[in-house]
């Protein structure tokens, strides 16, 4: 199983643009990713995809492997689809996100072992929910399962909702799963899912993996017990910086 991890890298944001190359300790967010990601032991070879001249540059000064791709991209998955149209003779893709500068190896080498069963077409992570916030809270996405542990349905809205109790005690009820968005693709399937076109759930949801459920793919989930940190805003920064100085 050969395996090409990705770490699709803009500069534009429009919460916290450059965030790429802001400085973490003494080292850019896009550097330790990078790092982070290197460390997997399922991993045979890694690349950041940009679309940014800075974000090149800045990749080559540690020595990582870097390529041009699309300003016209609506996604990392997206971008992910130019660079294999590149790189060839890799039998598994992963979508390493490059907002999460303390993305945990371990959690990339459990997504990728689940390509170990032929069965898998896409895999991805998820975490049980411990508070009734991340439940509601729309920019949590949550993800409901069936016996094999594939995704039936993914929402901004709680899933499953729970019936005849009050909200403060849904959690005693019920397992809520939050969606970890670190993705994973056999090679011939992340091609076919560029070709579909979009659906109404995908686009009422803004949420794109609902357009390969429609389509009749399986999407495999991993739990983890990991959940760090992305960065989206700088307020996120500070946060990040107060674990690394743990």
């Amino acid at each position: 199983m050969k395996v090409l991890g990705i770490i699709p890298s803009r500069y534009e944001s429009s919460r916290f643009p450059g965030k790429p190359l802001i400085d973490i300790k003494g080292k850019s967010m896009i550097q330790r990713v990078y790092e982070q990601a290197k460390q997997s032991t399922l991993i045979n070879d890694l690349i950041v995809a940009t679309d940014d001249q800075r974000i090149f540059e800045q990749v080559k000064t540690f020595k990582g492997k870097v390529i041009m791709t699309s300003n016209k991209h609506t996604s990392g998955t997206e971008r992910c689809g130019e660079v294999i149209e590149t790189y060839k003779g890799y039998d598994i893709i992963i979508n390493i996100q490059g907002d999460e500068p303390l993305v945990k190896p371990e959690q990339l080498d459990n997504l990728l072992n689940t390509f170990k069963n032929s069965d898998v077409e896409i895999a991805t992570l998820i975490k049980k929910i411990t508070n009734i916030d991340d439940v509601v809270n729309p920019n949590r996405i949550k993800v409901v399962l069936d016996h094999k542990q594939n995704g039936i349905y993914f929402s901004r809205s709680p899933i499953p909702f729970v019936a005849k109790h009050p909200q403060n005690n849904w959690l005693n009820q019920t397992i809520f799963w939050k969606h970890i968005g670190i993705y994973a693709w056999r090679t011939d399937v992340l091609a076919q899912l560029l070709k579909l076109p979009k659906t109404n759930l995908e686009i009422t949801e803004s949420l794109e993996q609902l357009r390969w459920l429609f389509y009749g793919y399986n999407i495999k989930t991993v739990e983890t017990k990991f959940e760090t940190p992305n960065i989206d805003t700088p307020e996120d920064l500070k946060k990040v910086l107060s674990l690394l100085n743990k």
